[in-house]
């Protein structure tokens, strides 16, 4: 038996990530027409579909996901060797920043990506807010942060969207109290004031109750049933219930999420590498808000 074609592999994996044949195809740095050659002829040599059409789109099969899921193995792995055995595989030290926020939802993605294409680099991790983080990146002290993008601030790079939503306790009726009782972050959080601004709008009437910079100390107020809070829909949390208008909360801006990075005089290739994959771990999750 002829073996698979790991370039193959590694197409339907970027088809699976990113969720068509277009962006795949930017992905692997191949046409749209190579990329349905390339399906074409794996599906050949495993004798079945891969793919099958759904709406104007198409999804994977059964035979499809099965497959799918030893590409992904058999791509990890090859990637894997072949950094263990690079001698021009790169060692070094690479500085990330990002809110606390972002931590569970993105960090093991893009550091496990990571480890396996760099096992000799050192990645240290600040966890700091937005505000703090800019200051870091200025002064040199790191050399990538994921931020909150915030207005006026012109050197971020904006690699992600997502919905900012209202968020209640599931157990508790906290958003029904006047004012409404609110765990939020410190005064220079933008989504602090978004928050406030809305309810003003609509003629609500608040108080803080809680404040922190960290997102799991606002989280456990939120699931205690003591206030309510603003989060992006990745750090919705289970035991959360999303508050929209028919609860007399109205819809929020789109959080912008963005990243930083340090114009050393000497050029940090890990740094380089390292956001390339940022953008492409954050481009390829799920829940992000067109």
């Amino acid at each position: 038996m002829h073996p698979l074609d790991i370039d193959q592999l590694r197409t339907l994996v970027a088809i699976a990530e990113s969720g068509s044949f277009t962006r795949a195809a930017d992905h692997v740095h191949k046409t749209q027409s190579a990329v349905s050659m390339q399906m074409k002829r794996l599906e050949e040599r495993i004798g079945r579909e891969i793919f099958a059409k759904a709406g104007r789109g198409v999804r994977l099969t059964d035979d499809g996901e099965r497959l799918l899921d030893y590409a992904r193995r058999i791509v990890r792995l090859q990637s894997e060797c072949l950094a263990t055995f690079d001698e021009g595989d790169l060692a070094g030290r690479v500085r990330l920043g990002l809110p606390d926020d972002y931590v569970d939802r993105y960090l093991p993605e893009i550091l496990g990506r990571f480890a396996r294409t760099h096992p000799r680099a050192e990645v240290t991790v600040i966890c700091e807010p937005t505000d703090m983080l800019a200051e870091r990146i200025a002064d040199g002290d790191i050399d990538l942060a994921i931020v909150t993008e915030a207005r006026g601030r012109r050197t971020v790079e904006t690699i992600r969207t997502e919905a900012l939503l209202w968020v209640t306790s599931s157990r508790h009726a906290v958003h029904t109290e006047q004012p409404v009782p609110l765990a939020l972050g410190r005064p220079a959080c933008n989504w602090r004031r978004v928050a406030i601004e809305a309810l003003e709008r609509g003629g609500r009437q608040s108080r803080i109750l809680f404040v922190s910079w960290n997102s799991t100390a606002v989280g456990a107020a939120v699931l205690a049933g003591l206030a309510v809070s603003v989060l992006p829909e990745s750090a919705v949390r289970p035991g959360m219930r999303v508050l929209g208008p028919q609860d007399g909360f109205s819809a929020l801006p789109a959080c912008r999420i963005g990243l930083l990075r340090h114009r050393a005089e000497e050029p940090n290739p890990l740094a380089d590498i390292l956001a390339g994959q940022i953008r492409q771990c954050l481009d390829n999750l799920g829940l992000a808000a067109e």
